[in-house]
């Protein structure tokens, strides 16, 4: 069972802040979602979307490049690019975004 982490009264208050103001346009996007992931922490919504082999793949080969060449621009091992490709290994956290960041903006971000 995950026992989950109750909000402080305060932190409470500024969520339940931060939502009005964004909900009638004094605050943006990012500034909301910035404060929602600091207050919630752990309880916060999941942001990077679980990527399969066959896309890590597909990424690596638009780019033109090897798995030890994809492997240096994202400062991770060959290995752990061909286990990810092959589906032995899953990304997980910074791994995880950076191929999100990829999928959706293109390989020329992280250039």
């Amino acid at each position: 069972m995950t026992k989950k982490k109750k909000l402080s009264r305060l932190s409470e208050a500024i969520l339940e802040m931060a939502e009005d103001q964004h909900r009638v346009g004094l605050m943006s996007d990012a500034d909301y979602r910035k404060i929602t992931l600091r207050h919630l922490g752990p309880n916060a919504p999941d942001v990077a979307k679980p990527i399969s082999a066959e896309e890590i793949r597909k990424l690596r080969e638009q780019a033109n490049l090897s798995q030890a060449a994809f492997a240096r621009y994202l400062n991770l091992t060959p290995g752990y690019i061909s286990q990810l490709e092959r589906g032995t290994k899953q990304p997980k956290g910074p791994a995880l975004t950076l191929l999100n960041v990829i999928r959706r903006k293109g390989f020329e971000v992280v250039l």
